[in-house]
């Protein structure tokens, strides 16, 4: 194998790496945006809640 060849080879292996751990962090922040959004709306008091008594028991 010739130098060449190896150098092509180690930039490709290089940049399919580079390019698996910047989707890894888009995917990361991706989720953290989704958690952070779902604890919001958990948090937040739904708005009918209080509003009416069953008192039917």
């Amino acid at each position: 194998m010739d130098i060449a060849a190896l150098s092509i080879g180690l930039n490709q292996a290089s940049l399919g790496q580079s390019v698996s751990i910047a989707l890894a962090k888009k995917t990361m922040e991706s989720t953290q945006q989704n958690t952070e959004q779902l604890l919001k709306m958990m948090q937040a008091p739904h708005p009918t809640l209080g509003n009416k008594i069953d008192a039917k028991g």
